[in-house]
């Protein structure tokens, strides 16, 4: 706990934000993690694990974005990002067919 000046007001707050920190931090580890998955399938060009892995990883980015965890701008441009990731994919899946 961090060395606060106050009362017992003071300290409650100090329990809710470390609370929070825990939880944030999960949710951010797990959207990295998300992110990982995604772009190695992706890499690999399996197309069917990436779609997967894309579908968790943005219900991921809305949920973080609509608790506040993340803001709907960085959601916004990770989700593009991770699309055009898709649509890569697909492209260079349909030029070796």
């Amino acid at each position: 706990m961090a060395n606060i000046k106050g009362g017992r007001a003071a300290r409650k707050r100090d329990r809710q934000n470390a609370k929070a920190n825990k939880r944030n931090v999960a949710v951010k580890t797990g959207l990295h993690n998300a992110h990982k998955k995604l772009f190695k399938a992706a890499d690999a060009g399996k197309k069917e694990v990436a779609e997967k892995e894309f579908k968790a990883f943005v219900s991921g980015l809305d949920k973080a974005a609509k608790k506040g965890i993340i803001s709907r701008n960085t959601a916004a441009r990770k989700k593009s990002r991770a699309q055009l990731k898709m649509n890569k994919m697909a492209a260079a899946a349909a030029a070796k067919e």
